[in-house]
């Protein structure tokens, strides 16, 4: 679940910029944030840690080959993070709430000093998250609690490898530790879709590249890989093609009430598109536990965050011959941007 993996545990870490009037917010994550970091120990020092077993130990390696060949292969930015470890008492690192109106596919965003607006808030206690989406809800909002498994702050401190990250597949960890050294290396400030696109799409093709050198071409993990990732660009079609339509059913019944039931029966018919239509073409018919827990426009918009279409991001990489560092070189001339997912686009037809 590579998306749900590399899900970018930032506004806790932004946070502890905030104005005064959210003292208590910034407060409660520093104290965590700082709890985190006085945890880590070098990966030398766990990879003798007799508390932790061989498979342990052979992802912790496998997650170091990964950040030297993210950054002497891809030509991502060296920094030191992932080179300590943390061993967390929790499945997950951080738990994000998004939040959207209930007739109307629009996040809800958050305001941060340092990396703009935000569509979702994360927290290091899943009890405060859960008390900020009760709070969303009585306000009238769609909400979704999520947990995150992996850890981003952009190169502010040296981000460790988590316990709950050595719980993934040998190619999903490969792809999360691309996926974050990406969010290092160029954040565009405020354009939290281009960012998680630009790391899903560099994670996916970055990994490729990894196997391709580390087993050859034939490798089985390869194979692996490319069926996962044809799964990505089935649900992506199916996802982009259902919000748009919903997003247009919502324009239609703009002004005027809309019953909760016909709401419900609407993205009712979504999920069953999904089993009649998608399902039964995935390698994993639970693709992202898509058919599980409830379905709503907080939801759907997360979906959106990491799969909507990745054609452009496609279209200019193989324009430019297939070469990383040439796309990567053209990614961060739109770090200054107002809207880097327009040009994108304008490019991508170009060259098409």
């Amino acid at each position: 679940m590579k998306w749900l993996a590399a899900a970018l545990a930032l506004a806790p870490i932004a946070a502890i910029a905030l104005t005064a009037c959210q003292t208590p917010y910034i407060l409660e994550s520093a104290a965590s944030q700082a709890d985190l970091l006085m945890s880590r120990v070098p990966i030398e020092d766990a990879l003798n840690d007799r508390r932790l077993d061989a498979e342990q130990k052979r992802k912790l390696l496998l997650a170091r080959q990964a950040r030297e060949f993210a950054e002497t292969e891809l030509g991502l930015k060296r920094t030191r993070n992932y080179t300590s470890y943390v061993h967390l008492d929790r499945p997950y690192v951080s738990y994000v709430v998004s939040a959207a109106p209930r007739t109307e596919l629009k996040p809800h965003l958050w305001s941060y000093p340092l990396v703009g607006r935000l569509p979702y808030r994360g927290y290091f206690k899943e009890s405060r998250a859960r008390e900020e989406a009760a709070r969303l809800k009585e306000g009238g909002l769609d909400v979704h609690v999520r947990g995150v498994s992996a850890f981003s702050t952009l190169g502010w401190f040296r981000d460790p490898i988590l316990s709950s990250m050595l719980l993934y597949r040998d190619h999903d960890l490969v792809n999360t530790i691309i996926h974050e050294t990406v969010h290092a290396t160029l954040y565009v400030r405020s354009a939290a879709d281009f960012n998680e696109r630009l790391a899903t799409f560099i994670g996916n093709v970055g990994t490729e590249m990894f196997y391709r050198k580390t087993e050859g071409e034939g490798s089985p993990t390869l194979r692996g890989i490319r069926a996962d990732n044809e799964d990505d660009r089935l649900f992506s079609t199916f996802i982009s093609r259902e919000i748009e339509s919903l997003s247009a059913w919502y324009g239609e019944r703009a002004g005027r009430p809309l019953p909760e039931e016909e709401r419900q029966r609407r993205l009712a018919e979504i999920r069953e598109r999904y089993k009649a239509e998608i399902a039964p073409k995935l390698g994993d018919p639970g693709y992202r536990g898509f058919d599980k827990g409830d379905l709503n426009n907080a939801r759907l918009l997360t979906y959106r965050l990491y799969f909507e279409d990745l054609s452009d991001f496609e279209a200019v990489f193989l324009k430019m011959g297939g070469d990383l560092r040439a796309f990567l070189a053209f990614c961060e001339n739109l770090e200054d941007a107002d809207e880097p997912e327009k040009i994108l686009a304008a490019e991508a037809k170009s060259r098409r």
